[in-house]
């Protein structure tokens, strides 16, 4: 029987990197229809290689980090998850369900500012079923200072104490620490300054990571105070960066000693 000649968009499920080249396509549909910008695309692609050398798995640094992420997410008076083009074209339900269950507004705040983005991932945010959707109405905007980029423009990130940061740069995260902010970031490379700036940094693939957010969540969001307060204190984002680091030491010996253990 004659096999099925594949189009351009059609990869085989066969593919030892089949969910890989899925979200690659993802990224540049959602490219083509302005949700993501073209930098998104290069942006992607580096977080392939840290979670290549992190074993393409949630390790349990990160599981520990997710934890206590959620903890201050329930402990925080006004939390907000910051949306870009990447984090809306990747996982844009799973945004939206936990929004609803930390009771967190999702506001769309860009790097490139292309005329029709933002209007673009309201539409994706809106089919995933976004009711509260901040950042749209440029009436509603102040400027973060100290920062100089388009994300300066924020609108209840302005009044947040805590502030989720998926696929973020280290500019805002550093200004919003600087006026009081904590800041979760979702970064898989664990030496950005996202990372090392953060109060919380989840080192794992937002495509993993939300999801197991979104689980944690529905576990805890009927714990006490007091338990959560103590979920946090027993984190620290220092040795959660190191251990990142270590894991990848770890994985690239171990690779190197497997395809040279002949010579």
């Amino acid at each position: 029987m004659k096999k099925k000649t594949l189009n351009d968009h059609d990869i085989p499920k066969t593919h030892p990197r089949y969910l890989s080249l899925e979200y690659r396509h993802k990224l540049i549909n959602a490219m083509k229809t302005l949700v993501v910008a073209e930098a998104g695309l290069i942006a992607h692609g580096r977080g392939e290689c840290f979670d290549y050398i992190l074993g393409e798995k949630t390790n349990d640094f990160a599981n520990e980090a997710i934890r206590a992420a959620i903890g201050m997410l329930l402990l925080a008076k006004n939390p907000v998850i910051s949306v870009n083009g990447n984090t809306a074209a990747l996982t844009p339900k799973e945004l939206v369900r936990l929004s609803n269950i930390i009771k967190a507004p999702l506001e769309i705040n860009l790097f490139y500012k292309k005329k029709g983005r933002i209007k673009a991932i309201k539409n994706i945010l809106k089919r995933a079923g976004a009711k509260d959707i901040r950042g749209i109405d440029k009436k509603e905007m102040i400027q973060i200072e100290g920062l100089d980029s388009n994300r300066r423009f924020v609108e209840s990130i302005a009044e947040a104490d805590v502030v989720m940061v998926p696929l973020e740069d280290g500019d805002r995260t550093e200004a919003l620490k600087i006026i009081g902010k904590k800041v979760i970031a979702i970064d898989l490379n664990p030496l950005s300054r996202t990372s090392l700036n953060a109060d919380i940094t989840i080192i794992d693939n937002i495509i993993r990571a939300l999801p197991k957010m979104i689980e944690i969540a529905l576990q805890l969001k009927d714990t006490t105070n007091s338990e959560l307060v103590d979920i946090i204190e027993k984190f620290n984002n220092k040795i959660n960066i190191q251990n990142a680091i270590d894991k990848i030491i770890q994985y690239l010996n171990k690779e190197k000693d497997e395809a040279f253990k002949e010579i």
